[in-house]
């Protein structure tokens, strides 16, 4: 099979695969194998094996679609998408890119992100539900997941004593985010879905997951995919990158036109691209953060964090009466 560098048990079950690795490395959570028949990622699966069956799915529906620049999962001499070490635990191998993540500091950059993404949900459109296993995901019900979890850490807060300076500031921010995020998921519950649930999403378009290549932009990590409005990959890409950005408008309607550009929105995915960047993730995620980790030391840089949030709220709603108005949003 040929050299092997790296000390690690699971490489020795890349003998299931018809590929002969010349040396192996670590990477970022995985391994990567250099093999005659080129470069591959190996690293661990902790789906099910239905979802990785959907997966595959994806990815092969929109290469046949016209849609080229992603990932392939290599299948093992047994045909099967998955392999498995004696203790149960799954990895797969898939192709490897190289090039360099996407530039969230350069607007031209996350501009090709967006166009790159419209181009992939032209292609993910399906008719039939694919083979394997995806649960359609609702935004208003994943909504109230997080506002059950606001309303129980509220409460453990209101009847915590004493109060670290994290968590008074938050006590002194919390209703307006709370009534805030109650107010956006009972607007979205009134949300009708349309054709675009038929649409697959990435699931998480991140800069990340967006490598620049030298003949192109390349998509990975298609772990999360799921069947949902094209909206969840745009409004995820834009939350992030608007909070680098203080919320700043002109960043923000760049996005959204070029992206529109190449895959016309239809009015109700302007709505629902405006109740998701409305609803107060940032501080959901603050708050999750500091809940379910050890509440004993509370890192300075989540009060950093909050103090962020809080002073940048204002941009936020500029910048959502704008949004709007802009596309005509009653």
């Amino acid at each position: 099979m040929g050299v092997i560098a790296v000390n690690d048990r699971s490489v020795n079950l890349l003998e299931n695969y018809d590929i002969e690795v010349l040396r192996t490395w670590k990477g970022r959570g995985a391994i990567l194998c250099e093999t005659k028949q080129g470069t591959y990622i190996w690293k661990e699966y902790a789906g099910r094996k239905e979802k990785a069956v959907f997966q595959n799915a994806l990815l092969t529906m929109v290469k046949e679609n016209g849609f080229e620049n992603v990932e392939g999962i290599l299948k093992n001499k047994e045909q099967e998408l998955l392999t498995q070490d004696a203790d149960g635990t799954s990895y797969i191998l898939k192709t490897c890119f190289e090039g360099r993540e996407c530039n969230v500091r350069d607007a031209g950059e996350c501009v090709q992100a967006v166009e790159t993404l419209a181009q992939f949900h032209r292609a993910s459109y399906s008719e039939e539900p694919l083979p394997g296993v995806c649960v359609p995901r609702t935004p208003h019900l994943e909504f109230e997941k997080h506002n059950k979890e606001l309303k129980r850490v509220r409460k453990f807060l209101w009847d915590k004593s004493p109060k670290t300076d994290f968590e008074i500031y938050l006590m002194k921010n919390y209703d307006y985010f709370l009534n805030l995020a109650l107010q956006m998921t009972e607007e979205l519950r009134f949300f009708k879905s349309g054709e675009e649930s038929r649409f697959i999403c990435h699931g998480d378009y991140q800069h990340h997951n967006i490598m620049f290549c030298k003949d192109g932009i390349y998509l990975i990590n298609f772990e999360k995919c799921v069947s949902d409005s094209p909206v969840r990959d745009l409004y995820l890409f834009m939350r992030k990158l608007m909070e680098k950005n203080n919320w700043a408008e002109g960043i923000g309607f760049e996005l959204i036109n070029s992206y529109d550009k190449i895959r016309p929105m239809e009015k109700e995915e302007f709505r629902q691209l405006y109740y998701r960047l409305a609803y107060p993730e940032k501080f959901w995620k603050i708050v999750n953060f500091y809940y379910n980790s050890g509440k004993a030391w509370i890192p300075g840089r989540n009060l950093e964090k909050l103090i962020r949030v809080t002073g940048q709220e204002k941009d936020k709603q500029d910048f959502l009466e704008k949004f709007r108005t802009r596309y005509g949003l009653s």
